[in-house]
């Protein structure tokens, strides 16, 4: 069974990547493969790093609310080449209502500044191995 793979990004202006390289070292020791783009990735970045690193997962990280308007986008280029990958996001700044909302985009779950590592690893384990089994059925 091959490892979740996790690419993990920041989109637009946002430079706020405490979280996101705590979250990367924590995945990574949970042995998880994580691909780290860091601060300032568009949609359309992310959106290719998911399709050259064939990933399972796409982490964004959300410490400013720029991430409201850019996910749309994001999610629409997914759609568009890489429909398997599931989206998470987590930060200090997510709501309730921010997280239907994703949820409503297609956003497969989010963490808020609450979240605990045991979560987080769980979900994202959960998710990766979803696509490996979704691919599999492909492939059979």
């Amino acid at each position: 069974m091959s490892r979740t793979r996790v690419l993990i990004g920041i989109l637009g202006l946002d430079q706020h990547e405490v979280g996101a390289v705590a979250v990367a070292r924590m995945l990574r020791d949970a042995g998880m493969e994580v691909i780290y783009l860091g601060c300032f990735q568009t949609p359309e970045t992310l959106v290719r790093g998911c399709v050259q690193e064939d990933v399972d997962v796409l982490g964004i990280s959300c410490h400013s609310w720029e991430y409201l308007h850019f996910l749309p986008a994001l999610m629409e280029g997914l759609r568009a080449q890489a429909p398997e990958v599931a989206v998470v996001a987590g930060g200090s700044v997510l709501t309730a209502d921010d997280a239907r909302n994703l949820a409503g985009l297609g956003v497969a779950a989010t963490f808020d500044a609450g979240a605990t590592p045991d979560t987080i690893i769980a979900t994202i384990q959960a998710l990766g191995a979803r696509r490996a089994g979704r691919l599999a059925n492909l492939l059979a």
